[in-house]
């Protein structure tokens, strides 16, 4: 089984018009996952892009439900805005899966999941290893969570994966991303990092001045490298670059180019 996570840049403009859509990279994604499917089992995860951010920022989603009933009521409304954004960009997924023969099929990813203080805390993964049974290609996505501490948040796509990657222990996890894979600096800049060990991954956040979790100031690659240091026990990771062809099927491969993390018990 391999897990690829399309993150948001890939798919979309987030400086752009709102629910903007990159069909034709999405295409060439789902193309190349035709190559390899049935023979290899799929599930899918994206992140939001254009879709979901704008409103779970305005409607401050990741504050919580407060005592104040107008506020919380506000808030209530956000929540629903924000995950009614990700069921379209959800919806354009699919239909460009299917465009390709790909049986996806859509999980509302907060139907699944339950968090406590943004971290999952349970995950119903009995549908998911059912259809992956009956060769469908599940499609979750970050989404709106209802949260045991705070009553409502935000689960990222990062963090569905992680959960995903220790139930499930897939063979591979590959994070799709607008740039060739990590480097020794911000996303881009610096010399792109081929092949990083999980034991090396805090001495790099130290020197990409990481801070603490959810002050991530360097475009999200912080905290996808917390993340990967957990997946990386069950599962190999790799990054690269999701708007080049073919970069998804070397990964798949296994002789791709971008980042690999092996698996390390």
């Amino acid at each position: 089984m391999i897990i690829v996570k399309i993150g948001g840049s890939v798919f979309s403009d987030k400086k752009g018009e709102p629910e903007n859509f990159d069909r034709e990279t999405v295409g060439d994604i789902a193309g190349e996952i035709a190559n390899f499917y049935p023979r290899e089992d799929f599930i899918i995860v994206h992140g939001g892009g254009s879709f979901g951010h704008p409103q779970a920022k305005e409607y401050g989603i990741r504050e919580g439900l407060p005592e104040d009933w107008e506020t919380a009521r506000y808030r209530r409304i956000g929540f629903t805005l924000t995950h009614q954004a990700m069921l379209r960009a959800n919806a354009k997924f699919i239909e460009a899966f299917v465009e390709k023969g790909l049986p996806a099929f859509s999980l509302s990813t907060s139907s699944v999941f339950i968090t406590e203080n943004g971290d999952v805390s349970y995950g119903d993964l009995e549908v998911v290893e059912r259809l992956l049974e009956l060769k469908f290609i599940p499609v979750l996505f970050g989404d709106v969570s209802i949260d045991l501490a705070k009553g409502i948040d935000i689960l990222s796509g990062d963090q569905i994966i992680t959960y995903l990657a220790k139930m499930l222990e897939p063979d591979k996890v590959i994070f799709l991303m607008d740039v060739d894979g990590i480097y020794e600096g911000k996303p881009g800049e610096g010399e792109l990092i081929q092949s990083l060990s999980r034991t090396e991954i805090d001495s790099l956040l130290g020197r990409l001045q990481c801070g603490p979790a959810g002050t991530d100031v360097t475009g999200g690659i912080c905290n996808k490298l917390r993340e990967a240091k957990k997946i990386a026990e069950h599962s190999e990771v790799w990054f690269v670059n999701g708007k080049i062809p073919g970069r998804l099927s070397g990964a798949i491969r296994g002789d791709g180019f971008g980042t690999r993390i092996p698996k390390t018990s």
